[in-house]
């Protein structure tokens, strides 16, 4: 999420043309995300850059949040620090890799276009602080809705896992 973020569709008169404001600098913020639909909660991080090194602090995140005596999936596309060899992955935690180009079935995708449609399209951001605190408000709002969290990434197939 960044300055150079996201348009949606805004409601205006008939007849008159709105104006968005669209940035043209650069500065970025990344929320590594997961969700679990069965148990209607998630937990996400929000970092500088994505690489390899985010993703290994959004694992540490992600197990945290797994109960005890309980064995997390984590459900990736296959996007550059997700494939790296050498990840330290917690115990209670696996992989399971999505088929290549098929972001239809990474039912995170449909949490990210929530949150820009609902929360960070159509912004202004000043500054970084700016950028990871409207973050940081989008995912604290969506994960206050569990039923929200269900219904935008439930899969019959996950079910079957």
């Amino acid at each position: 999420m960044g300055q150079q973020g996201t348009q949606t569709r805004i409601w205006a008169r008939k007849g008159t043309r709105p104006r968005v404001v669209k940035q043209q600098q650069f500065l970025y913020q990344y929320i590594f995300g997961a969700v679990c639909p069965t148990q209607k909660s998630c937990a996400a991080i929000v970092v500088p850059c994505a690489n390899h090194y985010g993703l290994e602090e959004h694992l540490k995140e992600i197990s945290f949040h797994i109960p005890k005596k309980r064995h997390g999936v984590v459900i990736m596309d296959r996007a550059g620090w997700h494939t790296k060899v050498d990840i330290q992955c917690p115990d209670n935690i696996s992989f399971l890799f999505l088929p290549a180009y098929a972001p239809e079935l990474n039912p995170q995708e449909n949490v990210w276009q929530h949150l820009k449609d609902t929360y960070l399209a159509n912004r202004v951001f000043h500054s970084s602080q700016e950028i990871i605190d409207a973050c940081c408000d989008a995912w604290n709002s969506f994960a206050k809705s569990p039923e929200l969290i269900a219904s935008i990434t439930f899969r019959k197939w996950i079910s079957l896992i």
